[in-house]
């Protein structure tokens, strides 16, 4: 069944929903039975991607693809990049033309990142920007496609995304033409609804303030000083902290209710998100995100039985000082938005 999987230019991959929705389900299956259809394309489907843990054999089945995926899953494209990615599916950002256009991926994960490691040449200064984990270790460079179910109840929308990337002439099911489909497989298995952090690489900068800030021993470095989310089980249900004092916004909650959060694509300092995700019910704009950080925090250590920290002035004395440097482009263009009172 795996070397089935290998023999396929291209493997896509459904992540079922966490609900027993029978819309959902219907969505799922038609994607499914359309693109099984098409030659030497498989189809793999599987439990929600953000519950597996990376020895199930979901995972194990991924592990063994070495050409481009098409994952289609019902979280934040970005979201479900990173997952994948921590648990050894890695690739570059395969380009998705559907969703909100917020939403959109570049190309290549090191193609125009904020604060990739390059010099603006509208900047004063040709001092090179903070280094990215994916700039010191690349990815591979086979293109991993996610594609968010949220955004469309049609599954020809779907369908038709597939075939735009696969490159197959969106005629091809209504030709007369016999059809030789590649496999489907699915993959039964237990699994139970998680609460953990995913990490965008292609935003950090492994600045460690993750790893101070979160008390529940959740975040841990690898044998290359690295950062990663080591004990993920730690993490308290519900507490996005850590995600909010994140200088790079690079902390993702895939099951967070404000898109900023859940991984939907928002650029800029943890100041412009939060302003952002009003929208979305987060804190308002006199509430300081170091302070709403803070008090999540300080909730979930006193239902673990722990003393309270409150606030870290230390931290917000690092975050004054991140405010402090000097300006990129984002920034440049968010002070040209302000100038227009929109």
């Amino acid at each position: 069944m795996i070397s089935a999987v290998q023999d396929a230019t291209c493997t896509v991959v459904i992540s079922r929903g966490q609900s027993r929705n029978p819309q959902k389900r219907g969505l799922e299956q038609g994607i499914a039975d359309e693109i099984g259809k098409l030659e030497g394309v498989n189809v793999l489907t599987i439990p929600h991607l953000y519950d597996l843990p990376k020895t199930s054999d979901s995972y194990q089945k991924l592990s063994q693809i070495e050409g481009d995926l098409i994952v289609v899953s019902w979280i934040y494209s970005r979201a479900a990049h990173w997952i994948l990615d921590r648990n050894g599916i890695q690739g570059q950002v395969g380009l998705v033309e559907i969703g909100d256009p917020d939403d959109d991926d570049s190309e290549d994960v090191g193609i125009e990142q904020p604060n990739s490691k390059a010099t603006d040449p509208e900047s004063e200064s040709t001092e090179p920007l903070v280094d990215r984990v994916t700039d010191l270790y690349p990815r591979p460079d086979r293109k991993v496609h996610c594609v968010d179910l949220k955004v469309e109840n049609d599954p020809q929308v779907f369908i038709a995304e597939i075939k735009r990337i696969l490159g197959v002439d969106a005629s091809t099911a209504d030709t007369s033409l016999p059809i030789v489909g590649g496999k489907l497989v699915q993959v039964e298995e237990q699994t139970s609804r998680r609460w953990y952090p995913v990490i965008d690489f292609s935003r950090c900068t492994n600045c460690m303030e993750c790893v101070d800030f979160c008390l529940f021993g959740v975040y841990g470095v690898d044998g290359s000083e690295n950062i990663l989310v080591e004990q993920p089980d730690n993490c308290r249900k519900g507490c996005p902290a850590c995600s909010r004092v994140c200088p790079a916004n690079a902390i993702i909650f895939p099951q967070h209710k404000a898109p900023a959060i859940a991984g939907a694509e928002t650029e800029g300092d943890e100041g412009f998100k939060i302003d952002l995700s009003q929208l979305f019910g987060a804190p308002n704009k006199s509430e300081d995100p170091i302070e709403t950080a803070a008090r999540e925090r300080d909730e979930q250590l006193l239902l673990a039985g722990r003393d309270t920290i409150g606030i870290d002035e230390q931290l917000k004395k690092r975050q004054a000082d991140l405010s402090a440097s000097p300006k990129d482009r984002l920034d440049r263009l968010i002070d040209s938005l302000d100038e227009f009172d929109l």
